[in-house]
């Protein structure tokens, strides 16, 4: 388990997580080139800001498996972090609600993944498209489905590793966070 840990770490962080950077970098340069264009040359392209929004959401799908894994994503936390506080009996009770929490998080993404599929092979059928009518939409639709796909992922491991922390065992630890100084 902790080799494929190490696998699915590494492609998030030297594949995932540039690709989603490039997507993020590219929409925002071509948001940057539209208001030159826009206020200093009076034109604009009819479809930059459905390829904006769309390709910046998709830059963020594919970060959430990301997020997730490095626990940067948004979560309520407050009443475990109470509960942890008040002993080990009750730190127990908060593991296992951490938990099934994280279970029922990977099920619910499963699901919208397994009815999700048809929605976009429909939306591919009738060649759905952005409001601009230059771009199809199932590309996004197939890019938000893998998102929570890798997210999905990232919670198996991360119910592995509370499952193993139960047992009182120490699996899948993330590196320490290279801190880059200034020179």
């Amino acid at each position: 388990m902790e080799r494929a840990y190490v696998i699915w770490r590494t492609f998030q962080d030297r594949f995932l997580a540039y690709a989603a950077a490039l997507l993020l970098l590219g929409s925002t340069l071509l948001a940057l080139l539209e208001v030159i264009r826009r206020y200093v040359f009076g034109v604009s392209f009819e479809w930059q800001q459905d390829a904006v929004t769309y390709f910046i959401l998709s830059g963020v799908f594919l970060y959430f498996g990301i997020a997730q894994r490095r626990e940067q994503h948004l979560t309520v936390t407050l009443f475990l972090q109470i509960m942890e506080k008040l002993g080990p009996r009750v730190r127990y009770v908060a593991e296992v609600i951490r938990l099934i929490v994280l279970t029922f998080s990977m099920a619910f993404l499963l699901a919208v993944v397994w009815w999700g599929v048809p929605e976009v092979l429909e939306s591919q059928e009738y060649n759905t498209r952005t409001e601009s009518l230059e771009f199809l939409l199932a590309p996004f639709l197939w890019v938000l489905l893998v998102g929570f796909a890798f997210m999905a992922v990232s919670l198996f491991f991360q119910i592995y590793r509370e499952i193993q922390r139960l047992r009182g065992r120490s699996v899948l630890e993330e590196p320490p966070e290279k801190l880059v100084l200034p020179r």
